[in-house]
């Protein structure tokens, strides 16, 4: 026992020592949350961004039964006007002047789109208000069904496509004020409906509670994939790991005493990130649960068996470095630590569904409320736990002391 608790003193102070294992695994985790807090940590929220859009009402013909381009010109006020005193509006609007010619506005309005000072631009044409009551008297269709609407959007951008997003709910209000209005809805015979934010006490969930847990597997993941092979691997070709050669210790044991080291360094390294997330962005989820606490252990026992694999099928440190690079960016990003990754291309999915880390992070963000049900309980914990069996399999069977194999 004395031994394993030595080569766990010694890999901790061995990785305080060294000012890139400082940074990549203490301080960028730190460095990353604060940028993707500062930048991304408003958006979406009602108060805290706005979208700069125009509405273009070309309809010349109101004498009609209802007024529908009223109705939407007087919803799309409505969100231009901010609901509390010193919060942004949803949408900034911008209309013709008086008198202004129509064309030119929305040539001009177009423009602005394309150069990314807006975000949409509505237009609704000419007819529009007969058009859409003879369409709905028909067939009893929506407006958006029939595309009565004309929405601009400047695509990759990604202002328009949050803008859009909520556009289109809008217009699924609008809706059902227009068939209201013809005698098509029955408010009584709507299927009911409650939006609910999941989170921690049932409060909104803010974008440092969706990111948090991703960063912490992350700060795990690089921890793992970088730091523990590249630690044994320089040792052996440094001869170090030759020396335990002819002493008692064993491989096993050694790997135990590795990893209580490495267990030790990402439990401080969860402690800093979670610590910067709750004081200084205010994050609200707490990880003081059993499940939470199963799949942090689980994700940092994964990464550390993924380092052995490495070190045991790495003949040189630097073939190591070059084995993990091309495990980092694939495992990382088609893990959904960041984003979403169910809109992935079928080819891409064979690596989603192989990868250790989708099930880590879908996990753990089920189990602290964050997100539904994806995968099941016991599918998150059975797949990394057969990787860990098979990583813990390989590196007994190969992981040598010297560099001659």
């Amino acid at each position: 026992m004395k031994g394993i608790l030595r080569i766990a003193a010694g890999h901790l102070f061995t990785a305080f020592r060294e000012r890139v294992t400082l940074f990549w695994f203490l301080i960028f985790p730190l460095f990353l949350l604060t940028i993707l807090t500062l930048i991304f940590g408003n958006m979406g929220q009602e108060g805290e961004i706005s979208f700069a859009i125009s509405v273009v009402n070309l309809e010349s013909n109101t004498a009609g039964p209802v007024d529908f381009a009223a109705i939407v010109e007087g919803v799309f006020e409505e969100t231009g006007t901010a609901s509390e005193e010193g919060k942004e509006p949803l949408f900034t609007l911008t209309h013709p002047s008086d008198g202004e010619d129509l064309e030119e506005f929305l040539a001009r309005e177009k423009e602005a789109l394309r150069l990314g000072h807006r975000a949409a631009v509505i237009v609704i044409p000419e007819g529009f208000n007969q058009e859409l009551l003879e369409r709905m008297m028909r067939s009893g269709s929506s407006p958006s069904e029939n595309g009565a609407f004309t929405i601009y959007i400047n695509e990759g951008n990604a202002a328009s496509e949050m803008a859009t997003s909520i556009i289109e709910q809008i217009l699924s209000g609008i809706d059902r004020q227009f068939l209201a209005h013809v005698g098509r809805f029955q408010e009584e015979e709507a299927i009911p409906s409650e939006t609910l934010w999941v989170g921690s006490g049932g409060e909104e969930l803010s974008y440092v509670d969706f990111l948090l847990p991703g960063v912490i597997l992350m700060g795990f993941f690089v921890n793992g994939l970088f730091g523990v092979p590249g630690s044994i691997l320089f040792a052996r070709d440094r001869r170090v790991l030759r020396r335990y050669w002819v002493t008692p210790l064993t491989v096993p044991r050694y790997l135990a005493g590795f990893s209580l080291g490495h267990l030790t360094l990402c439990l401080i390294q969860f402690a800093l990130i979670f610590m910067l997330a709750r004081f200084a962005f205010r994050a609200t989820i707490t990880f003081a649960e059993p499940m939470p606490i199963l799949f942090l252990l689980l994700g940092a026992i994964t990464f550390l068996t993924f380092g052995f694999f490495i070190a045991s099928v790495a003949k040189t440190a630097n073939a190591g470095m070059a084995i993990a690079n091309i495990l980092n960016m694939p495992m990382m990003f088609l893990g959904g630590l960041f984003f979403p990754i169910g809109g992935l291309p079928t080819f891409l999915k064979v690596i989603v569904y192989a990868n250790p880390v989708t099930y880590l992070a879908e996990g753990l963000r089920m189990s602290l409320g964050i997100q539904g049900e994806t995968f099941s309980i016991p599918l998150t914990l059975a797949v990394p736990v057969g990787w860990i069996a098979f990583c813990i399999f390989v590196a007994s069977k190969r992981l040598s002391w010297d560099v001659k194999r």
